[in-house]
């Protein structure tokens, strides 16, 4: 008959589509918002390196940052409660720092304790953000991080899409899905 509408119940498959087009439209929205857009998929970024900010900023600054390179060398040694130390007293001694915050998050990621790691990235994020430092070369360290934060908590689907997008900015760092101490420092 024509003019009679017959409705139609979503089968799985619909919603699955669904549940799919809004999670990559969240994950944009989350990125644009967090000042993560930036290159093209194409363009490729040289990811920032804590060592190259070791004369930037005060004294406080440049002290804290040295125990941040300290504590990503005592985790390259194996030394991990000493590089744990060297990134808390980091804080101490420049709360603003968000390098430090960076840093312990990744440190955290890779033991028992990443779980702990998601506030530290929010941290760390606000704090770039807030010294006009989120750019691409930061964000892609934010991103890969977050990505293997979101894997520790179990959301292996919504990390996936961080990782790529890591994955995509900067290959030679994040084609492991992982960032070493060596890698940051």
């Amino acid at each position: 008959m024509i003019g009679c509408s017959r409705e139609v119940a979503p089968t799985g498959r619909h919603v699955a589509t669904w549940v799919l087009v809004l999670v990559l439209v969240l994950v944009a929205l989350i990125g644009w918002g967090c000042g993560l857009r930036g290159p093209r998929s194409d363009e490729r970024v040289e990811p920032i390196r804590v060592s190259s900010q070791l004369g930037e900023g005060d004294p406080a600054r440049r002290a804290s940052m040295r125990l941040v390179v300290e504590g990503l060398g005592a985790d390259v040694d194996g030394r991990f409660e000493r590089a744990q130390g060297s990134y808390e007293r980091a804080i101490q001694v420049d709360p603003t720092n968000p390098f430090a915050y960076l840093a312990l998050a990744r440190h955290y990621l890779d033991g028992p304790e990443g779980a702990r790691a998601v506030d530290l990235l929010d941290q760390a994020a606000a704090l770039f953000e807030s010294e006009g430092l989120r750019q691409p070369n930061v964000g892609v360290h934010l991103i890969g991080l977050r990505g293997r934060a979101l894997h520790a908590e179990g959301r292996g689907d919504d990390a996936v899409l961080y990782l790529e997008r890591a994955r995509q900015l900067a290959p030679d760092v994040w084609r492991d899905g992982h960032l070493s101490a060596a890698e940051l420092r």
